[in-house]
């Protein structure tokens, strides 16, 4: 299986280094020991004891960096409980990457909606329907492990390609029947480490109706797409459809379906956007779907030609699977000039400091650093110009 990822981190740091220190007190001599260079020899010497085969330089500088600020620590007068929350968080994400790391080549979605949602509801029957037909295409499934929605999740490709990312809740002690006891289910002490599992695994997020954690998980998504801080995916919002005369959860209208996401974009244009809180190119960030196989449809059809994007320093590069037209190259510049900060946007092959899926063609312009849901666009307009060649 390809260990090469989908997904790429779309403006990772070029250094783990704080840009400004001046709100912390100066570091004492015995904090400073560990960036002494015989401290160093010794952290980068052990470094290569332990790998055991060549380690490229700069990754071996981000591990000694680590390490450096790890034996920090002590002299800081950091406490045992703020210790112990540093070691467990650190220690949550290797593990769950390594677990990740065994399917690094194969396309994920995450699923997010309430624990709550009974098995005869509309949205738990459509969140199977999505699930499997996601399945079948190829893809596994991320949910958080629990009842409702994140059941349904995985009942529709079934064990073997769904993910359990779960949290430890005094009241939500037990994974779904679905994934318990298997190896791709991961128990995480805090929200945000699993949140970040959430995210940074998964190429496209598909939200069905939910409480205040489907919200939080929504719009945190929504925020981290719409300021560059993650790269641009598919956020789809879908929900069930009841049967005419049907009711369900025994005529329970708490758990009527009344066309949530209506709803919720109501909210959206009238409480945020019509106060100018976020900008009309915003909405282009997330879709709502009118079936789970429209749901299904649209992630899939955001992957036709785009394959993934990075950042070399301000320049966007844009992966695409096959080359564009010259004509649709020309295109892209009349319809998607603001976004360029100088110069055009440009059809080429990888940039000398690219590393990674060297064999796909790029389109690649220097980015403003705003308007990301014209990014989101743009993208829609690649695939729809990949479409028509």
């Amino acid at each position: 299986m390809s260990k090469e990822h989908n997904r790429v981190e779309l403006d990772p740091p070029a250094t783990t280094q704080p840009r400004d220190e001046r709100a912390a007190p100066p570091e004492r001599p015995e904090q400073q020991r560990a960036n002494d260079g015989a401290v160093q020899d010794q952290l980068a010497a052990l470094i290569q004891d332990v790998a055991c085969e060549p380690v490229s330089d700069y990754d071996a500088k981000l591990v000694r960096e680590l390490m450096t600020a790890g034996l920090k620590l002590i002299p800081d007068g950091r406490d045992t409980g703020e210790l112990k929350l540093m070691a467990a968080a650190l220690k949550e994400m290797r593990y769950a990457y390594r677990v990740f790391g065994e399917y690094a080549g194969t396309h994920k979605v995450t699923i997010f909606g309430s624990a709550r949602t009974p098995a005869d509801h509309p949205d738990y029957l459509a969140a199977v329907d999505f699930s499997k037909i996601m399945g079948a295409s190829g893809w596994m499934v991320i949910t958080g492990a629990g009842d409702g929605i994140m059941k349904a999740g995985h009942e529709g490709p079934g064990r073997e390609a769904s993910f359990g990312v779960a949290i430890r809740l005094p009241f939500e002690t037990t994974a779904n029947e679905v994934i318990a006891g298997d190896e791709k289910l991961i128990h995480f002490r805090y929200f945000f480490t699993r949140k970040l599992m959430f995210l940074s695994q998964a190429e496209a997020v598909v939200c069905f109706p939910g409480g205040f954690g489907t919200m939080d998980e929504c719009f945190e998504t929504l925020t981290l797409v719409q300021t560059g801080k993650a790269s641009i995916i598919p956020i789809v919002f879908v929900e069930g459809e009841p049967e005419e005369g049907r009711t369900t959860s025994g005529g329970d209208p708490a758990m009527a379906v009344a066309n949530y996401w209506g709803g919720w974009v109501e909210f959206i244009e009238s409480q945020l956007l019509n106060r100018g809180w976020i900008s009309p190119d915003d909405e282009n960030l997330y879709y709502v779907a009118k079936t789970p196989r429209d749901a299904a449809d649209h992630v899939l059809a955001f992957y036709s030609t785009y394959h993934s994007s990075r950042y070399v320093r301000d320049d966007l590069v844009i992966r695409i699977k096959r080359p564009l037209p010259d004509a649709a190259i020309e295109t892209l510049n009349e319809e998607f000039a603001v976004l360029v900060k100088s110069g055009r946007i440009e059809q080429r092959g990888p940039l000398p400091i690219e590393t990674d899926h060297l064999e796909l063609p790029r389109v690649v312009f220097t980015h403003t650093r705003y308007k990301y849901g014209l990014v989101r666009r743009l993208i829609d307009r690649i695939n729809e110009l990949g479409a028509d060649e």
